[in-house]
């Protein structure tokens, strides 16, 4: 399909909350390890964007919202074939309360 990967406003402050997290609280190198991480896992997409499961969570949208995960990150995706990209709208730490993948900001 070859489809690009294209990351939402929202998306890169959420990955970039998760570099300053991890800078602060282990090292620059463990930071730039798992953003790192997170961003080549969502470039898989280019190739196979519906390698990602269905978010059940989001079902309520308009868009049906995918999901990849890398460590204990969701990546929340959605195929906008209209514009031939995949928006990633979500970098979704796992381990926080379910029902706030939700949110909108």
């Amino acid at each position: 399909m070859g489809l690009e990967v294209y990351w939402t406003e929202f998306s890169e402050r959420e990955l970039k909350k998760i570099f300053d997290y991890y800078d602060k609280k282990v090292s620059y190198r463990v930071a730039k390890k798992l953003t790192d991480g997170i961003y080549n896992e969502a470039l898989k997409l280019e190739q196979q964007p519906e390698i990602g499961q269905i978010e059940e969570l989001l079902k309520d949208r308009k868009q049906e919202f995918r999901f990849l995960v890398y460590k204990n990150y969701k990546i929340i995706y959605w195929i906008n074939i209209v514009e031939s990209k995949i928006e990633i709208n979500d970098v979704f730490d796992t381990r926080q309360y379910p029902a706030k993948i939700k949110r909108t900001e």
